[in-house]
This record gives C-alpha cells, sequence and structure tokens, in this order.
C-alpha cells in the first residue's frame, strides 16, 4: 500500500514557477515508477510527466518540455514537478501517481491512467494571464 500527498499548488501569473512535491508513505516508494497527471475542469486526466524506479529515464508531453522537469528522491520518498514559464492552459488539478511497470517504462506506457495503482488527492494549480 502506498499513500500519495501533493503538495505546492497555487495561484501565480504568467510566466510564473511552482514547485509541486508529491510525497509518498512506505518503504518501496523505491520499486514504483512515478507519474505527474493533470486534469482540467469538464476535461480528462491527462500525463504530464513520468519518471523511472531510479530517475534515470523520464517523458515529457510536448507540451510541457523545456518547462517542466520532473525529479524524484528516494531517500525522502518524494518526487517533485518543477513548473517554470507556466501559461494560463497549465491550469489544472495536478496529481501524482505511482505505478509498476514489470516490464519496463515507455511514453505510450506512462501515459495511461489504467497503469496506476495510487493516486494522490491533488493539488490546485491556477495561472492568471
Amino acid at each position: 500500500q502506498v499513500q500519495l500527498v501533493e503538495s505546492g499548488g497555487g495561484l501565480v501569473q504568467a510566466g510564473g514557477s511552482l514547485r509541486l512535491s508529491c510525497a509518498a508513505s512506505g518503504r518501496t516508494f523505491i520499486t514504483y515508477d512515478m507519474a505527474w497527471f493533470r486534469q482540467a475542469p469538464g476535461k480528462e486526466r491527462t500525463f504530464v510527466a513520468g519518471i523511472s524506479w531510479n530517475g534515470g529515464t523520464t517523458y515529457y508531453v510536448d507540451s510541457v518540455k523545456g518547462r517542466f522537469t520532473i525529479s524524484r528522491d528516494n531517500a525522502k520518498n518524494t518526487v517533485y514537478l518543477q513548473m517554470n514559464s507556466l501559461k494560463p492552459e497549465d491550469t489544472a488539478v495536478y496529481y501524482c501517481a505511482a505505478g509498476q511497470f514489470m516490464s519496463g517504462i515507455t511514453h505510450t506506457t506512462m501515459e495511461q491512467v489504467r497503469n496506476y495503482n495510487y493516486w494522490g488527492q491533488g493539488t490546485q494549480v491556477t495561472v492568471s494571464s
């Protein structure tokens, strides 16, 4: 069992930055590949960024490449999402997710909501224009 708690969301002006954190409980955090998803009002939950269990591989949706950076600290059981140059279209609830990809991760497999076993409660990010 893994519990995930996100923090760091808030209101920021366009061009600003935020750093999201996701703290995980349990000793098995290192065995999980992690990801950030987001969901805007009236829209489906979509993949933003993913990172392998050891931090060696990362994936991003095209719209955030060069602006967002995902990282993890396995000693602290925490995954981060550094968001720079924020745009109004980044406004959404951001969710942290944990999954175990036994056959290894690919961009395609990390994008799929159904591949994740555990989810946080979400943190709101609002970017004003």
